[in-house]
């Protein structure tokens, strides 16, 4: 076998760089995200991937423990082809590895919080950017708390989801899904008046003055009119993206946990991620994906179509000297 053969398959292991995409076999091989360069030393990297396979804060279903390994299956057919409508390679121009997953003591709850802050400090101390894939929606509160450490000062949150989050919760170690931006506003993590949460369909008594742009706003204004108001909002301060995939209407992302009809469909969620080439995004995470309630791997695939996209964003602001 030649040595091109042997990168031709494996090549999240047998790749020697972190920079191009391989094409290989889509259903076949050792699986990192999108084919990426698999390995735990994260020298050199720009952009580093990693899965938090958690579901012991959810309110209702379980299953998003399988979250990070369901997108990387999906990403294998993402992988096959430039992104579009980007028409670039994003890894010509961006050092990406997958650095698996963070180890997490399930038998001892009280330990999580701390071992994904952990698990983000280490990563955000090589100088990368992180993009994390869960696990239920309660790991973006130590990876807030991770990145607003190395940043020194309260982000922007650019928060998509059905749910906004912030329901009140007694307790700064409990494992909640639907209380972490409660946790993160009052301890100052995230800067409310530059922030803003896209496609929420649940009513809470108190949204904490986060700028809301509600799935009814977003159908009746359109993509552009979204785009337009993230921009405003979060203008050019450093931003952490979350993407809670129920997001979505349950008809284009049913393998989710908690899933409210009247969301938005992958087009205009796509739509909108792709408009944001102007924000400053220093770190970003997509939750909630739950493959024992998906199908035909419809709601994996749109997370891994999200995850590009973000990629590309990066790329794009890299290219144009902004990263």
């Amino acid at each position: 076998m030649s040595s091109d053969d042997q990168i031709r398959i494996d090549s999240a292991i047998a790749r020697k760089t972190p920079y191009g995409m391989l094409r290989e076999p889509t259903f076949s091989g050792v699986l990192s995200f999108m084919r990426c360069q698999f390995r735990k030393d994260l020298t050199g990297a720009d952009l580093v991937i990693s899965g938090i396979p958690l579901d012991l804060a959810v309110s209702y279903r379980s299953g998003t423990r399988f979250g990070p390994l369901g997108i990387r299956q999906a990403s294998a057919e993402v992988a096959s082809l430039k992104p579009y409508p980007w028409g670039f390679d994003p890894f010509e121009h961006l050092a990406v590895i997958d650095a698996g997953d963070c180890f997490l003591d399930v038998h001892n709850p009280l330990t999580i919080h701390d071992a994904i802050a952990n698990h983000a400090r280490h990563i955000l101390a090589s100088g990368a950017r992180m993009l994390t894939f869960g696990g239920d929606h309660s790991i973006s509160y130590p990876l807030l708390k991770a990145h607003v450490e190395k940043i020194g000062a309260p982000l922007s949150l650019i928060h998509f989801d059905a749910h906004c989050d912030t329901w009140p919760d007694a307790s700064p170690a409990s494992l909640n899904h639907g209380s972490m931006f409660y946790k993160a506003v009052r301890e100052e993590l995230i800067d409310v008046e530059h922030s803003v949460q896209i496609g929420i369909r649940t009513w809470n008594d108190d949204f904490m003055g986060i700028n809301i742009l509600d799935a009814n706003w977003v159908h009746r204004q359109g993509t552009d009119a979204v785009i337009a108001e993230i921009v405003r909002i979060a203008g050019a301060r450093p931003a952490y993206l979350t993407f809670d995939i129920d997001c979505l209407d349950p008809a284009y992302a049913p393998g989710t946990g908690t899933p409210v009809c009247g969301g938005l469909s992958t087009a205009q969620a796509l739509a909108i991620l792709r408009g944001l080439t102007g924000i400053n995004m220093v770190g970003m995470d997509i939750v909630e994906v739950s493959p024992p309630y998906d199908h035909s791997q419809i709601t994996a695939l749109a997370a891994a179509h999200i995850a590009c996209d973000l990629i590309c964003l990066l790329a794009k602001r890299k290219i144009e000297g902004g990263l």
